[in-house]
């Protein structure tokens, strides 16, 4: 999940970029994706490591708990960092005009 969230802006990204009828603007359809994605990617992490935790161990995988966690916290960032550029890119246009 950590993993899928992590590249959705940039998968959005080169899809505007490869397909002819798809502008950059239209792929800001990635950001809210990647926060989904990325609050679920932490919020099943979160559990896993309880899991873990609870287990004392014994069900293994609190490295990829963490990893996932950690890839999740990575899109929440640029997903907020396209936001950003996307609300700034708006500014411009509507000042220029």
């Amino acid at each position: 999940m950590g993993a899928l969230a992590a590249v959705a802006v940039p998968v959005g990204v080169v899809v505007s970029r490869w397909v002819g009828g798809v502008r950059l603007l239209d792929a800001a359809i990635a950001i809210p994706v990647a926060v989904v994605l990325g609050w679920s990617a932490i919020l099943l992490g979160r559990r896993s490591r309880r899991q873990v935790l609870w287990t004392l161990g014994r069900v293994g995988g609190q490295d990829v708990a963490r990893a996932g966690t950690m890839l999740g916290v990575v899109a929440l960032c640029l997903a907020a960092t396209a936001g950003v550029a996307l609300g700034f890119y708006g500014l411009l246009v509507l000042l220029g005009s």
